[in-house]
């Protein structure tokens, strides 16, 4: 009878172990390239959810990817549940624009706002390029299909009269190759959308050659804002990156980086992700310099596409939307 008890007993065991291991919820977050702001933002979310793994039983791990485009196309198809997404693409996949042409990504949704993002051009200073009308003819990294800097370099262009095809010679590069690239001379500047400080951009800085950032001249700044809502004007701090060959912080516009996810994913899942980032928000400030200007209340702007309902439920439960 003893045996028999224990064998019911073990059985027993074993089947609750195989179910708490069956209930564990996976949530990738999709970032960008490992040199970028992304890929540590994503992680130091990831950090902040799996040390309450026990209490949700959601298991969060993140992901190096091409960046903006290709997360939503990947949230689209199943492949991850979270990226993270510049607030203008969230915008165009939302409304089925550019990349997403007559194909609205209905099941897009947000989940919050993180950094500002600003377009940021670095030019090997021998070249003279000052302004953004100074690129034609040049080697320029426009950045990798599927990624924002790729996307808001070509909003640039359309509006300043520069086509990339025939005006100059458009590169695709990782952010991560942009620097050393520059400093051997194979390209003249580089675009990069990125929260600051940056690594990439300080190793740029840093090397033999002398480096400066590109202004948007103010009159190509209010129509861009004009043209593209998700658009806002904003200035490069020079002060991070000692040694760049500007005296003063530099004109240019950006976009936010925002968390999304898709309808599919479980409201418990985001719920549990929004209530640890939002109850956490010191400690996550501290993990990326990029993200010591977050406060609840600007974590929820720029958001393009619906909330979703698990994040929303969070946000009426801390009052911060009625």
């Amino acid at each position: 009878m003893k045996r028999l008890l224990t064998l019911a007993a073990g059985a027993l065991f074993l089947a609750g172990t195989v179910a708490a291991q069956a209930a564990t919820q996976f949530a990738t977050i999709g970032t960008g390239g490992v040199t970028g702001v992304y890929y540590p933002v994503g992680g130091a979310i990831t950090k902040i959810i799996n040390q309450k793994k026990d209490v949700y039983n959601i298991r969060a791990t993140v992901e190096s990817t091409g960046g903006s485009i290709f997360n939503v196309n990947a949230l689209m198809n199943g492949d991850i549940e979270f990226g993270i997404v510049q607030s203008d693409l969230q915008y165009q996949a939302l409304k089925g624009f550019k990349d997403w042409e007559g194909k609205p990504q209905t099941k897009l949704r947000a989940v919050f706002a993180l950094h500002p993002e600003i377009v940021t051009i670095v030019a090997d200073t021998e070249k003279n390029i000052k302004t953004a009308a100074d690129l034609k003819g040049k080697v320029v990294n426009i950045g990798q299909p599927g990624s924002g800097q790729r996307a808001n370099a070509t909003d640039l262009f359309a509006l300043i009269g520069i086509n990339p095809d025939k005006d100059l010679k458009a590169e695709g590069l990782k952010p991560s190759e942009s620097a050393s690239m520059l400093q051997d001379e194979r390209i003249d500047a580089f675009f990069y959308t990125v929260g600051h400080p940056n690594g990439s951009i300080k190793e740029s800085v840093a090397g033999v050659r002398k480096v400066n950032f590109v202004a948007i001249p103010a009159d190509v700044i209010a129509k861009l804002v004009e043209k593209y809502p998700f658009y806002a004007a904003a200035s490069i701090p020079v002060k991070l990156y000692p040694g760049v060959q500007n005296d003063a912080d530099v004109p240019s516009f950006g976009v936010k980086a925002t968390l999304c996810t898709s309808a599919d994913v479980p409201d418990d899942v985001v719920y549990a992700i929004t209530k640890e980032v939002f109850e956490n928000l010191e400690t996550l400030r501290t993990l990326h310099p990029a993200l010591e200007v977050l406060t609840k209340e600007n974590m929820l702007q720029g958001l393009s596409a619906p909330i979703h309902p698990g994040a929303m439920k969070y946000y009426k439960e801390a009052g911060l939307i009625k």
